[in-house]
């Protein structure tokens, strides 16, 4: 039998050469259409989804750590005519808080065990509260309240911490797989895309050799389209990269560092009414110079605390990109925000300095009173410089996701389209060659 052999005359070799480019072309259509696709719902999944959690969770546990914060207040205030006004308010800030959390908590992962004992946690927090509020004696309040503080520390916002480093890890999880598509991608288009106009070009220069012709128009506009389509894959999957990791770094990163300090400039001010309403128990102050540290980035800070039996609550949890609740409010915030903190704690210490001295009356006022140089106004001003930058962070992420949304519009059908002209294009090129031979 005789063996099958390629044949060798010009229309053969014409024809296959023709085949094997069409095959190259169909697979790169195929090929980073599909990676197109996929990068374009892997940055629907951060922006949508992965970030949304993230912020969320973090959202939670500035809100928990608030609720606890308003309590103190509201036992403070009392029944005292004169901090009617503070009552009202740290009831009112205590009930959206309430509201948050429990939206915070729909949002998150309903059926995941952490969301239930946060949920159930909750629950029995609030009831420890209303039983505090209604107790008839001192003793009674201070207990269920101490009942409280405690669930709040040692169950709720380490559950709160771990759902928070879950969202966190999948933010990370997210970006990792879209950087592996990238990487793809971009190898996907400079290999077979240059493979394409490499063969482009081959073809060219071969049907110009042996059929003593300079230039074919179909095949010289297939090989710009072809070479058009792999530089501007490889762009656009650049720009979207960098445009998601500037959104990343700049913005959502110290997004979520600044919601880690703001929950922390909430419970350390709160340890400063905790010293009160627990009869100037040390631990509390040692608590709030710990936090304090924290917010004023000492290189020392550990963010988590420990309960007064010195058992580890909660753990230091990374932050996604470079920034993190670490460096501190003067590199995160500015230093408008780090001199506003200072101010806060030369009015706590103020306060305790006020309450060893047995003058309780006095701090309680200095504590709950909203004039300039009271507690809360020194408080409020501070947590309105931070709030205000957290909220541009936010803005900044937003910004760098829908820039990179707009960068991959249209490349799920962008590909396919170009490479159907050359697709069409090819046999316009060689089929006056190959009418030569009929």
């Amino acid at each position: 039998m005789p063996a099958i052999e390629i044949r060798r005359d010009t229309p053969g070799l014409l024809r296959l050469f023709t085949a094997v480019t069409a095959a190259v072309a169909v697979v790169l259509l195929t090929v980073l259409t599909l990676l197109m696709i996929s990068v374009r719902d892997q940055v629907r999944v951060i922006g949508r989804e992965a970030a949304p959690h993230a912020a969320t969770a973090a959202d939670l546990y500035f809100a928990l750590s608030d609720l606890d914060a308003q309590v103190t207040r509201i036992l403070l205030a009392g029944d005292s005519d004169q901090l009617a006004s503070s009552r009202i308010d740290a009831l009112g800030v205590y009930r959206a808080r309430g509201y948050q959390a429990d939206q915070d908590l729909q949002k998150s992962n309903a059926d995941s065990a952490i969301t239930l004992r946060l949920t159930d946690g909750l629950a029995v927090y609030r009831q420890r509260i209303g039983q505090a509020l209604a107790a008839p004696s001192g003793a009674d309040r201070l207990g269920y309240w101490t009942q409280a503080t405690n669930l709040l520390h040692q169950r709720l916002l380490p559950d709160a911490q771990e759902l928070r480093e879950q969202s966190q890890q999948r933010l990370d999880d997210a970006y990792a797989r879209k950087s592996a598509t990238e990487t793809t991608g971009t190898a996907v288009a400079v290999l077979l895309g240059g493979a394409l106009v490499a063969l482009l070009i081959l073809l060219q220069v071969w049907l110009a050799r042996r059929f003593r012709r300079l230039w074919n128009p179909a095949l010289l506009a297939a090989t710009a389209l072809s070479l058009l389509l792999a530089i501007a894959a490889t762009v656009v999957l650049q720009l979207q990269s960098r445009q998601l990791a500037d959104g990343r770094d700049t913005g959502l990163g110290p997004y979520l560092a600044l919601s880690e300090l703001r929950a922390l400039g909430y419970d350390a001010a709160a340890d400063t009414g905790r010293y009160l309403v627990s009869a100037n128990l040390s631990y509390y102050r040692d608590d709030f110079t710990a936090k304090s540290g924290c917010l004023t980035g000492e290189p020392t800070c550990r963010i988590p605390s420990t309960d007064r039996a010195g058992r580890e609550v909660t753990a230091a949890s990374p932050v996604t990109s470079a920034a993190s609740a670490r460096d501190g409010l003067t590199r995160l915030a500015g230093p408008a925000a780090t001199g506003r903190w200072a101010a806060y704690q030369a009015v706590h210490q103020r306060i305790l300095t006020l309450a060893d001295a047995g003058r309780t009356d006095e701090a309680v006022r200095l504590l709950t009173g909203i004039r300039r140089g009271d507690a809360a106004f020194d408080f409020a001003y501070f947590d309105a410089s931070i709030a205000e930058v957290t909220e541009t962070r936010r803005q900044d992420f937003d910004r760098a996701l829908r820039a990179a949304e707009i960068t991959l519009t249209g490349w799920s059908f962008i590909p396919a389209i170009l490479l159907a002209l050359v697709l069409a294009l090819l046999p316009l090129a060689v089929r006056p060659r190959l009418t030569e031979y009929r």
